[in-house]
């Protein structure tokens, strides 16, 4: 089974890109971050001519995330915490996987940009509202998958310029500490587990050639529970739909599981 993740930055601008990624590569499950678009006006026609599920919570021009699966989900969910501002960032969905029940979280965490303003804290109180929920889910479920855009780089080597960044909402040393928690409640960051020391870019900027000089960073992320970690295949960092025509700025990442 290939669980995908990818900020496609809009759905409906990158549609084709989505249909030829799903077309090429046909992962059971993907999901999206950054749909920017509310229920409405999702291209859920698209979606299902490829013979894929769609669970949407989508945002007019702004963030929203989306589920999409071959087959059907249960116990969909878009209000596990409450969010302060009201904003599409977090949808859940049961999955059965080889007599395993596993919650699948997709997230896409604010970006927090610029440091020392609301935003920022906006930033710091949904991650903390985060990792309360996860921790009161743990109790019930011990089989879980978080993935999406975490907007986070986790070290020095996530990243090409770290000293760039060192004063950014993404590498911000309180940020970092807040991965770190999420993932020491019994959670393993999965492209390290199966890489430790390879590059893992996930996101390339479109400014300064960023993608023809892989001026990238690691900010997508599969985190996956201590009781799921034995049926971890691979996790692939597929580069396919970065370079094509009008292209997301992130690229998918996938998780195999055995």
């Amino acid at each position: 089974m290939i669980i995908s993740s990818w900020n496609v930055n809009s759905v409906r601008a990158r549609i084709e890109n989505i249909k030829e990624y799903i077309k090429k590569f046909s992962p059971d499950v993907l999901m999206m971050q950054e749909i920017k678009t509310p229920d409405e006006t999702y291209p859920y026609d698209d979606i299902r001519s490829l013979k894929y599920e769609n669970y949407v919570f989508g945002q007019k021009s702004y963030n929203g995330v989306a589920i999409i699966s071959k087959k059907k989900l249960s116990n969909i969910n878009n209000d596990i915490f409450k969010d302060k501002l009201k904003q599409s960032r977090i949808i859940t969905a049961d999955l059965k996987f080889k007599n395993k029940n596993i919650q699948i979280i997709n997230i896409y965490t604010p970006n927090g940009n610029p440091v020392d303003t609301e935003k920022y804290d906006y930033k710091i109180y949904w991650l903390d509202s985060l990792i309360k929920k996860i921790k009161k889910i743990l109790k019930e479920n011990s089989n879980i998958i978080i993935a999406g855009d975490f907007n986070i780089i986790p070290a020095a080597e996530d990243v090409h310029n770290p000293k760039n960044y060192e004063n950014d909402a993404l590498f911000r040393l309180e940020i970092r500490k807040r991965l770190r928690e999420l993932i020491n409640l019994g959670f393993h960051d999965a492209y390290r587990h199966i890489y430790p020391d390879k590059e893992g870019y996930t996101f390339w900027d479109y400014t300064s050639g960023a993608w023809q000089k892989n001026n990238g960073m690691r900010i997508d992320h599969f985190l996956v529970s201590n009781s799921l970690i034995n049926i971890i295949k691979d996790v692939k960092i597929n580069k396919y739909p970065r370079g094509r025509n009008k292209p997301s700025d992130h690229t998918p990442i996938e998780l195999e599981l055995a």
